[in-house]
């Protein structure tokens, strides 16, 4: 089985955070992504995932905050012992155009990963539905993206993918040796689960999980990392999904 982790992001409408790790702990998790907002205080935000026996194996980190304090950025890592990062997105009145302009920004982000990768840090972007909206040229932003270094990954989020209207078990055969994690996110069915987005806690949606997960082992992609983007009770959904997880 892979290793799963929890997006901390999930909770954000569930403070404070000592309960949300120690829910976490309590429901079997070992590991947790972080997000910007969590960052105000590293060195306490540390002691609590010691206190609760949780890593933070991986996190995302904005993009003009890695390029605007490399150094600080690395501290952060450091403390944290963050393995991973992912840039998350991109403001709407910032995406490129164009092919072109896709492909210049997987540049960007090939360059501002460098330093990380240099100190042992996998870097990655983590997609939403738009980089797999094809360009008036044909050209999909994501493979723009992924074609900018061998060495930038992807934190291939399969919830997006679907809502984009592909099929996740293709994206993740087309991508196979660039994903170093995976977003496992599941859909309601049309009309359900109105109050919360649309979304579904994993194993109570629409999404293949038998075959997106036997395409995910077949790639090597070890690291699953459970996201919700709007629960209305994110104990309820970090139970159900680590259960429906395990049972893969």
């Amino acid at each position: 089985m892979p290793r799963i982790s929890y997006q901390l992001y999930c909770s954000r409408n569930f403070p404070p955070l000592g309960d949300t790790l120690q829910m976490l702990a309590k429901a079997g998790y070992q590991e947790v992504e972080g997000y910007g907002g969590l960052f105000s205080d590293v060195d306490g935000l540390k002691a609590a995932l010691d206190a609760h026996g949780l890593a933070m194996s991986s996190s995302h980190i904005g993009l003009d905050q890695i390029e605007g304090d490399v150094a600080g950025t690395l501290a952060l890592i450091k403390t944290l012992g963050v393995q991973k990062v992912f840039a998350p997105f991109i403001a709407p009145e910032d995406r490129p155009a164009d092919a072109a302009g896709w492909a210049s920004f997987g540049q960007r982000l090939a360059a501002a990963g460098k330093p990380l990768q240099d100190a042992g840090v996998t870097f990655g972007w983590h997609n939403h539905a738009f980089e797999l909206d094809p360009l008036d040229s044909g050209d999909m932003p994501l493979d723009l993206i992924a074609q900018a270094s061998d060495d930038l990954m992807l934190e291939l989020d399969l919830g997006w993918v679907r809502v984009a209207g592909h099929d996740p078990v293709e994206r993740i055969k087309k991508y196979a040796g660039r994903i170093s994690a995976v977003h496992i996110k599941d859909i309601a069915p049309d009309g359900d689960c109105t109050d919360e987005d649309g979304w579904a806690d994993v194993g109570h949606g629409i999404m293949d999980w038998p075959a997106i997960h036997a395409a995910l082992q077949d790639a090597g992609v070890d690291h699953y990392v459970v996201e919700h983007d709007n629960p209305n009770d994110h104990v309820r959904f970090a139970t159900r999904s680590l259960t429906a997880i395990n049972n893969f």
